[in-house]
């Protein structure tokens, strides 16, 4: 192992150690909702579908036109699609983000500070043509909504 390579790792353990042990990083694991042996993260992160997903997270979600999800229409490389989650529900606590036709969908689960802006924005790798789904928590009910985007090259198919 070289020096350098050694160092930056050290370096971002460090970083990442002391800012979990602050509570300025807090670590979510899809499927913790308050210790529930009913709800197994393993299966949310092995699931093919997004009702899989849902089902493993004990999730029933609404539609609702309060949530955005902003994608490109056509992912030229669909190595990297950016991806933008925002929401206008009021008290807004988790936001979860879902690929549809990934091997494994369920791709990001955040949990939203009171104080946060409710909206996150990620990069992720989109296996073939399909779609986005967000699932926002405001209160005790989940709401979604979703955006389709195109792929023609680069997913996770190759």
């Amino acid at each position: 192992m070289k020096r350098r390579t050694f160092l930056k790792g050290s370096l971002a353990a460090g970083v990442t150690g002391v800012a979990a042990g602050s509570s300025v990083l807090t670590p979510v694991f899809a499927g913790s909702h308050g210790g529930d042996a009913a709800m197994k993260p393993a299966d949310a992160y092995k699931a093919t579908s997004v009702e899989d997903a849902l089902k493993a997270l004990g999730i029933t979600a609404e539609d609702s036109d309060k949530i955005t999800v902003t994608a490109p229409d056509l992912a030229e490389n669909a190595a990297v699609v950016p991806v933008e989650v925002t929401t206008e529900l009021e008290g807004a606590e988790e936001i979860i983000v879902m690929v549809s036709k990934n091997p494994a969908v369920l791709a990001a689960k955040f949990k939203l500070g009171e104080t946060a802006d409710p909206g996150v924005k990620c990069r992720f790798k989109v296996g073939k043509s399909g779609d986005i789904v967000a699932v926002v928590k405001a209160g005790d009910k989940y709401y979604t909504a979703k955006k389709a985007v195109k792929v023609t090259k680069g997913g996770c198919g190759g």
